[in-house]
């Protein structure tokens, strides 16, 4: 059975920088594109960046050029490397392979 779970969450002030990260177990991340949301409180989950099997990568509008998604060469982490974080960027950060998501890990970003 696959799973997936996220890590490397915790909170910071305006303009740090986390490195999320979302492991596989019982699969490998190769067959699928790889999402990463986020859900503030009292907000609906959004989509935040993607990465294909071939390498190729989307971000939303509001964090191109601050954050970066990436994957090791195994396909087993997908990483979510967040810089210059802003409080808007508080919420709980989820993968997702298509078919699974993670637990979620908290970023909170104080001012």
């Amino acid at each position: 059975q696959v799973q997936l779970a996220e890590s490397g969450g915790g909170m910071v002030q305006s303009g740090g920088s986390l490195r999320l990260s979302c492991t596989v177990s019982g699969g490998s991340f190769s067959a699928y594109p790889v999402w990463w949301y986020r859900q503030a409180p009292g907000k609906q989950r959004e989509l935040v960046a993607s990465i294909t099997r071939y390498g190729d990568t989307n971000y939303a509008d509001s964090v191109k050029g601050r954050f970066t998604i990436s994957r090791d060469v195994a396909w087993e982490t997908v990483y979510l490397q967040m810089d210059s974080l802003e409080p808007g960027d508080t919420a709980v950060y989820y993968c997702h392979n298509g078919a699974n998501w993670g637990q979620g890990t908290q970023v909170t970003v104080s001012s």
